[in-house]
């Protein structure tokens, strides 16, 4: 079977957490299937660390798509050209985005609609895309995976798609994360907060991971706070709007919150690792990796209870109301101040963490696939 795969968010040094998810993904797949033929369709030169294995074919169409009038051109105007010339069986698009001009097989992959409840946070033009475009692609395709039971019912429930047509493969993280030891911490301390104990935020700095309310609620404990604790955010400013930088600048403790910027996967997993907590408290998450890597490095969990994050969290994690700058200052203050509940997540996140990585989500998105390359 031939397999033509867009794989766009492939970039080296820059994959966010599509890109995590389709390199972890094909990285298994491509190599535990040399029976098939992989076609990878890139928008840009390629870096050969993704060629995982014999049996893919790196293709380069352009134009670069990261503009919504840049992805109308690449998925309906180059996309179907290069398909054409591959004739495959399946395209599968990791990212959501289909070619509707295609006759081809096609099946995707959707990580949420956050577009379709929270507009506002993306530009103008995005949303517009996302919203015209998407309903079409879900039927469109073939089958659709997943990554959350939640965005499961919210896909059947936005589009009318049958629950039937649509698997849940859940995320991974990656394997790296893992405990540091307390020099290790020491360590990591000195070097990023001046050896002061810190809260940890990871993801892009856009309006749905909800960083307007982690800032105020990180000023409201700081007015109480005697451990000198700090607020290390990493991540890139995606799309840093007027409110985020209005509460970040209002703040009266903002020189108590330290910008990292994206950092290297060996930095990040320190960064994680040494802190006193992650603090993940988006109003709206298809899955939230950042949860599972925190139990990977053994850090305990601040995390929201909407959406798809207690069920990534179980029991692991402080559920908070991402709504309430007050839940969230509380948890920040029981976290700080007990050891034994800190403890106690940290061993129930060694449980919860079992149920999500990589070769599971391979497993379950290759039998997704085969069940679309079954159907002659």
């Amino acid at each position: 079977m031939k397999i033509a795969v867009n794989t766009r968010l492939l970039i080296k040094n820059k994959l966010e957490g599509i890109g995590w998810f389709t390199y972890e993904n094909l990285s298994r797949i491509t190599q535990q299937h040399s029976e098939h033929q992989f076609y990878f369709i890139f928008d840009r030169p390629h870096d050969e660390s993704f060629i995982f294995s014999d049996n893919i074919t790196p293709v380069e169409v352009f134009p670069e798509a990261r503009h919504p009038f840049l992805y109308y051109l690449w998925f309906e105007q180059s996309i179907p050209r290069a398909l054409k010339k591959i004739n495959p069986d399946l395209f599968f698009s990791p990212d959501g985005y289909l070619s509707l001009r295609t006759p081809y097989k096609s099946m995707n992959v959707f990580h949420d609609l956050n577009f379709e409840h929270y507009p506002a946070d993306l530009p103008f033009f995005e949303r517009k895309y996302y919203r015209h475009f998407f309903p079409k692609y879900a039927q469109k395709a073939a089958r659709i995976a997943t990554v959350s039971e939640y965005s499961k019912s919210d896909i059947v429930k936005q589009y009318g798609v049958s629950p039937d047509k649509i698997d849940v493969v859940y995320n991974g993280a990656n394997e790296t994360f893992a405990p540091l030891t307390g020099d290790q911490k020491k360590a990591v301390r000195a070097e990023r907060t001046e050896g002061s104990p810190y809260f940890v935020y990871v993801g892009a700095l856009n309006p749905r991971k909800n960083l307007v309310n982690l800032f105020k609620a990180f000023d409201a404990f700081k007015s109480a706070d005697q451990k000198g604790i700090k607020l290390l955010v990493v991540g890139e400013k995606m799309y840093w709007s007027d409110q985020i930088a209005k509460a970040y600048e209002q703040m009266k403790y903002k020189q108590e919150v330290i910008f990292s910027g994206r950092l290297k996967l060996p930095e990040l997993k320190e960064a994680v690792g040494a802190a006193i907590a992650l603090t993940y408290v988006s109003y709206f998450e298809g899955f939230g990796i950042p949860i599972v890597e925190a139990f990977n490095a053994e850090t305990p969990v601040i995390t929201s209870n909407v959406t798809s994050m207690p069920e990534v969290a179980g029991d692991a994690a402080l559920l908070i109301d991402p709504f309430s700058v007050d839940s969230i200052c509380d948890a920040l203050n029981r976290m700080s101040s007990d050891e034994k509940l800190r403890q106690e997540l940290i061993e129930k996140g060694k449980i919860q963490r079992k149920k999500f990585t990589w070769d599971k989500s391979a497993e379950r998105l290759w039998n997704s696939m085969e069940k679309v390359l079954a159907e002659r």
